[in-house]
């Protein structure tokens, strides 16, 4: 059984990402419900130049996953086995992450639904990312809510302009992630993350920051 929840702040400290999904069929009133939580969030002047592509269709997450299991293989790969564990966490949990981050490769394709959220206009930039990042993490946590797994994801965009053109998105409109959705294999969280101390600053960079 999925391990639905509302409470928001569980929510958020249980949303990790997840990289290993059946391929078991999600309802489209899920995806619906998903879709709806992206369109909540903000946007730069209320404008909503966000679209969002849901993919199902075999051959292009065929063609798309070879293109995201060559990136992972080619670049992104090499260069987490020669670095270092991230922060505050241990070579071993690590060493998980990367093997859930290989299935995800190996897998990517067989998730049931990518959401692949999308922004009018031309060259993207910190400032547009703005504008949809929020709508991502709104689906994320929804997805969470409703007890299916999820992870944003960029990989594919070593590739982008062969990926782009294989989903068929007109010049003007660029992708910003690809969220492949699925009941997950294991369990959500907790996620582990620094303490508070090593990342916050109070006034000035490098003042600690003192909560009352």
């Amino acid at each position: 059984m999925p391990e639905q929840t509302h409470d928001l702040f569980e929510i958020m400290a249980t949303t990790r990402s997840m990289r290993r999904l059946k391929p078991d069929p999600v309802p489209d009133q899920l995806i619906r419900k998903i879709l709806e939580a992206g369109v909540s969030a903000p946007s730069g002047g209320n404008m909503q130049r966000w679209r969002f592509l849901v993919v199902k269709d075999p051959a292009i997450k065929q063609t798309v996953g070879a293109y995201y299991k060559r990136a992972w293989d080619e670049v992104v790969a090499p260069r987490y086995g020669a670095g270092e564990p991230a922060p505050g966490t241990t070579r071993e949990r690590f060493k998980r992450m990367l093997d859930a981050a290989q299935h995800l490769a190996d897998h990517i394709h067989e998730a049931p639904v990518w959401v692949v959220p999308c922004l009018e206009g031309p060259n993207p930039t910190r400032t547009t990312g703005s504008s949809i990042y929020p709508a991502v993490q709104n689906m994320l946590l929804a997805a969470r809510a409703l007890g299916l797994g999820a992870t944003l994801t960029t990989l594919y965009l070593n590739f982008e302009k062969e990926v782009e053109a294989s989903l068929g998105l007109p010049a003007d409109v660029h992708s910003y992630a690809l969220l492949p959705i699925g009941y997950p294999m294991g369990r959500f969280g907790p996620v582990r993350r620094v303490p508070l101390d090593a990342v916050v600053y109070e006034d000035r960079w490098g003042q600690p920051y003192r909560d009352k």
